[in-house]
């Protein structure tokens, strides 16, 4: 154990037992604010989002790996499904849960840094209110289970430092191997934190078998995507290529992606996480902790350099949000209300944070309708502060809202073109699409369809499904010349497209007949890994 472990008071049972509760508190209120809001956007209209269809789609294909994910989305989506079923509040509870423990570990970040009751709860309310950790929790996705990893592996070294066992590097290696098979960037959270404790006094946490067994633990656990990885030719590797080769994301400057954190996290939060980590830096009571401080400044340095999107780096700030209700604890000592601990002993700074959070609500998660929404985002100004992480254009919603339009519209075409073919051309058929959300959206939402192929990410792993191209329902973007370099007869026969839907999802639908050359055997050319 490090010298400085003498240092640092151990905390009671009391102590732990009132975090606890206190935590399980805000861990209720957040997810039923989730349960709510999602069964009220079912109400509204509004539909799945893009990526759902093809995490659904994936969990029918579990897999060790996929092109531009990890494989625990998919078994997150087969777990969601089998328990609450396919409803649009259903396949996201298991996400509303991943945020609800972002809440809890917070609250316990707080603690085992030595904060009372009134750093906890300021800190927890900086979690209930940001607006990406509304957003990434209220659907189906990787992101929302990203802090629990990270901070399950802070939280074992914090109680390691404070006298605990080192057996919890197995907690660590546990957590940081199931991590990285939720979402690769948690290979960047973990180098910015080998750097951060080999630069500070707690280098000496590393130099013990518990460590060791605690890394060989996360090596085992994410060796099966490597061999997945290895197999498949590092599909992501490529994806992640292809990315920055053709400028899909949004490259923003070092003054943009600060300001990107800032409306990310809520405005007035900066408050909050600014003098955290400023606590970790520089404060004398918090200099067991130095090493936290630097882990954000090489993690944000890191992803800055590599132009990650802006939301790479939320998954870190509940450390933050914790030392910055300590700091603000500390500062305020003297207050009544601190000195008798009492969970809310800011009353008025926690007030304007619930408040904002309220207004600041729809930017995050739809709960109104689209009409409602920009009535309401240009009478606030807040439509302003709408962005998108990808340089498509996404027409008079944000991408984030667009992409849950047009797929039920789709499918209704799709399956109505269907059925007025013939029962020999409809065994001959196939269904073709650009990309997994149009392939997705059909094979979730349709029945009694042939499986939809594309040529996009992990759609291009599963194969053409025998598909030749001798009579295709094409959903992939092109003219009518184009489409007639291709197949003999091409016949228009629908239009994709909703007043609300990405633009690029207006296209036509087409009814081909006679491929020049079989899918099959033009397999390879339809790879698209971006």
């Amino acid at each position: 154990m490090s010298t400085a472990n003498t240092t640092v008071v151990r905390p009671t049972d009391t102590e732990l037992k009132s975090a606890l509760r206190l935590a399980l508190f805000f861990t209720a209120i957040k997810l039923a604010l989730h349960l709510a809001t999602n069964l009220w956007q079912a109400h509204l209209g509004w539909g799945y989002f893009r990526d759902e269809f093809y995490y659904l789609i994936c969990a029918r294909h579990l897999a060790w790996g996929y092109v531009d994910q990890g494989p625990i989305v998919a078994i997150q989506a087969k777990l969601t499904t089998a328990l609450f079923g396919t409803s649009l509040a259903g396949v996201r509870m298991l996400s509303a849960l991943g945020g609800a423990t972002r809440a809890f570990l917070t609250g316990l970040l707080a603690w085992s840094l030595g904060g009372r009751r009134p750093a906890q709860t300021l800190a927890m309310i900086c979690v209930l209110v940001a607006p990406l950790y509304l957003g990434i929790d209220s659907f189906l996705s990787m992101n929302s289970w990203e802090s629990f990893f990270w901070m399950i592996c802070l939280l074992a070294l914090i109680l390691i430092v404070r006298g605990g066992s080192n057996k919890l590097w197995l907690l660590f290696g546990l957590s940081a191997g199931i991590g990285l098979l939720n979402k690769p960037s948690m290979t960047f959270f973990l180098v910015a934190l080998l750097i951060a404790l080999i630069v500070t006094p707690q280098r000496k946490l590393l130099f013990n078998r518990w460590a060791a067994a605690g890394v060989a633990l996360l090596i085992l656990i994410a060796l099966p995507n490597l061999i997945w990885q290895v197999h498949n030719h590092w599909p992501t590797l490529e994806f992640l290529h292809n990315g920055r080769v053709e400028n899909k994301n949004i490259k923003l400057s070092p003054l943009a992606f600060i300001g990107a954190q800032i409306l990310n996290l809520h405005p007035v939060t900066v408050l909050v996480w600014i003098p955290g980590l400023i606590w970790l830096l520089h404060n004398p009571q918090a200099k067991t902790w130095r090493w936290l401080g630097w882990m954000y400044l090489f993690f944000f340095a890191i992803m800055m350099t590599l132009h990650a999107k802006d939301y790479y780096v939320v998954p870190i700030y509940p450390i933050l949000f914790a030392a910055g209700g300590i700091a603000w604890e500390r500062r305020l000592a003297h207050r009544t209300l601190v000195q008798h601990n009492r969970a809310y002993a800011f009353p008025i700074a926690e007030t304007i944070l619930l408040v904002t959070g309220a207004i600041v609500l729809p930017m995050a998660i739809p709960v109104m309708t689209p009409q409602t929404w920009l009535r309401y985002t240009r009478a606030t100004g807040l439509y302003k502060t709408s962005t998108n992480s990808e340089n498509e254009s996404s027409g008079i919603l944000p991408q984030f809202y667009a992409d849950r339009f047009g797929w039920q519209e789709e499918v209704d075409q799709v399956t109505k073109i269907y059925n007025a073919l013939s029962p020999e051309d409809q065994k001959k058929v196939a269904i073709v699409c650009s990309n997994y959300g149009e392939a997705s959206a059909i094979n979730f939402l349709a029945h009694g369809l042939p499986f939809a192929i594309s040529g996009h990410n992990n759609y291009w792993l599963w194969g053409p499904h025998g598909a030749t191209g001798e009579i295709v329902i094409d959903i992939t973007g092109f003219s009518p010349e184009e489409m007639r370099q291709t197949y003999d007869s091409v016949q228009i026969v629908g239009r994709m497209g909703t007043t609300y839907s990405m633009p690029y999802e207006h296209r036509n639908i087409y009814l081909v007949r006679g491929r020049h050359k079989s899918i099959l055997a033009e397999w390879p050319e339809f790879k698209n890994y971006i």
